[in-house]
This record gives C-alpha cells, sequence and structure tokens, in this order.
C-alpha cells in the first residue's frame, strides 16, 4: 500500500506567534492519527537550497502510512480544531498527496 503525505509551503508568514497556536494543536493532532514529520523547514535547523525560483520558505513533509490515513488525519475532529487556530495574515500551500508504491 502505497504511503500517504502532506506537504505544506508557507508563502507567507506575518505571524509567526500565532501560527505556534496552530502548531501546538495541530502537531499532537497529526501523531495521534499516525503522521510522522519528515521535515520541518527552515524554522527546526533544517537547510534548503532553493533552486529556479529561488524561495526558502517554510516546508512542512508530514509520513503517514497510507493516502487513506493522511485524508483522514486531515478530517479529524482534532485537525479541523487545529485548523480553527490558523491566523489571519499568512498564506498556506497545502496538498495530500499519494506516495509510490
Amino acid at each position: 500500500m502505497a504511503k500517504g503525505y502532506w506537504v505544506s509551503v508557507y508563502p507567507t508568514i506575518s505571524d509567526p506567534e500565532r501560527l505556534s497556536a496552530y502548531d501546538k494543536l495541530a502537531g499532537p493532532a497529526v501523531q495521534a492519527a499516525g503522521g510522522r514529520n519528515l521535515a520541518l523547514l527552515p524554522s527546526r535547523g533544517g537547510r534548503i537550497v532553493a533552486h529556479e525560483a529561488g524561495l526558502t520558505q517554510r516546508v512542512v513533509l508530514i509520513e503517514f502510512d497510507s493516502f487513506e490515513q493522511a485524508v483522514a488525519a486531515y478530517e479529524s475532529e482534532a485537525y479541523q480544531k487545529a485548523l480553527v487556530a490558523l491566523p489571519d495574515g499568512f498564506e498556506r500551500d497545502f496538498r495530500i498527496i499519494e506516495g509510490i508504491d
């Protein structure tokens, strides 16, 4: 069975402190749903080498055992509560993708 992934890129974050309120709710919700953080860059000390457009925004990559598990995690009550905490004034490109089996 192919794994599922959440991929998030944050082109604009105008209030990092308010985003941390979301992080505090989203982290436990993702872990409870079986998600594993593979990358949270650059804020957790990881490195980014940007090519083409040269953008180095915050990137989050989370792995689940299946695509269905990734979708269910997003739809979970706990994660939906975290989404309410997302602040205004930032932009996020969020996708759930199926890995190659």
